[in-house]
């Protein structure tokens, strides 16, 4: 079973704030089961964007787990990153945006395998 959408947000966003980033909601999604998109803001006007991973990856050991794929890469300038969530919303208006300022562009999610 997997944790409901806006309890992992609260999660993230403890995580961020105790290893020393700024994490913050932007966007509230349905809170049951949103799909969650995280922007990491590296406070230079590049950014990063990562998104639910395709649920083909899933195997026994990660069903039901929450994992992520880097939808635009670490660089990216913001206008992108902004440009694609806007699509996102467009898609689905029931997501969640979490915003991480952090100069490192640490994400703290787990990422999909290549």
């Amino acid at each position: 079973m997997r944790l409901k959408s806006a309890i992992f947000v609260s999660a993230l966003l403890r995580r961020a704030q105790v290893e020393g980033a700024y994490a913050m909601v932007v966007r509230r999604g349905a809170e049951e089961a949103g799909a969650i998109f995280v922007k990491v803001n590296a406070l230079d006007g590049t950014a990063a964007l990562y998104g639910p991973a395709l649920q083909g990856i899933f195997d026994e050991e990660t069903s039901g787990q929450r994992i992520f794929s880097p939808l635009l890469p670490p660089g990216s300038p913001e206008a992108d990153v902004e440009a694609r969530l806007a699509r996102e919303i467009r898609f689905d208006p029931d997501i969640h945006i979490v915003e991480i300022e952090d100069r490192q562009g640490r994400h703290f999610l787990d990422l999909a395998e290549d």
